[in-house]
């Protein structure tokens, strides 16, 4: 899932400027699960800033809501008739919901509540790892499911570097094991380290289109033009 996490609280008030009508949405989704935008921390957000008013004197309406998700215009219907109502809104979503929300209501200004961090897995209560680059050319086939885009310090593609430590540690840190040692030991246990000796090619990372756009093959037809 994508992992975020919340905006300084004065970067968010220099942000909001002399707005005097500010409406926080939270994002139901990944922001909720990882504790930086759902409904609980949109209400949080807009009580913190709604006190921070009152306390300098300064009189302005603070509300918040929730929609399940910020990455899909249809659920973003039911803010269609809160968006006359007030001057700026706050998106506790990740950046994808920011930019929903902003391409949806192109006039209103769609302020980010959160950073949004990286793509991971939720280890244990209130803890993340990275996990996923999200580069389009998926190798865990061949590396034992170790990603070494995302676990490798320099992103080799064949592996180990000379920085590797005894103890299977890489070298810019002894809290960071090496990935290739997990790779080999991975690959050891499933009795498949043949697979380290297939050189993987030079990645192209020019092949890579940005900004990305992926149609499902039974699609096709509907989204290509019809010559």
């Amino acid at each position: 899932m994508i992992i975020a996490e919340r905006k300084p609280f004065e970067e968010i008030k220099e942000m909001l400027g002399g707005f005097q009508k500010i409406l926080v949405i939270g994002c139901g989704t990944c922001v909720a699960v990882c504790l930086a935008g759902g409904e609980k921390e949109a209400g949080i957000l807009a009580q913190e800033l709604d006190l921070a008013y009152k306390v300098s004197g300064q009189k302005r309406q603070v509300d918040s809501t929730c929609v399940e998700r910020q990455c899909d215009m249809e659920f973003m219907e039911p803010l269609d008739p809160l968006m006359d109502q007030y001057d700026a809104f706050i998106s506790m979503a990740c950046g994808i919901g920011v930019q929903f929300l902003s391409d949806r209501y192109p006039s209103k200004i769609i302020l980010p509540g959160v950073n949004t961090t990286f793509a991971g897995a939720n280890l244990e209560v209130g803890l993340w790892e990275e996990k996923c680059r999200l580069c389009g050319e998926c190798v865990l086939g061949r590396t034992g499911g170790v990603c070494p885009n995302t676990r490798c310090a320099k992103r080799l593609q064949n592996g180990p570097c000379g920085g590797t430590m005894p103890g299977g540690k890489c070298e810019i840190s002894q809290d960071q094991p090496c990935a290739w040692y997990q790779i080999w030991e991975r690959l050891s246990a499933q009795g498949r380290l043949d697979l380290i000796e297939n050189l993987a090619p030079i990645r192209d990372h020019r092949a890579a289109q940005h900004p990305a756009k992926q149609v499902h093959p039974a699609y096709q037809k509907r989204y290509t033009a019809q010559v």
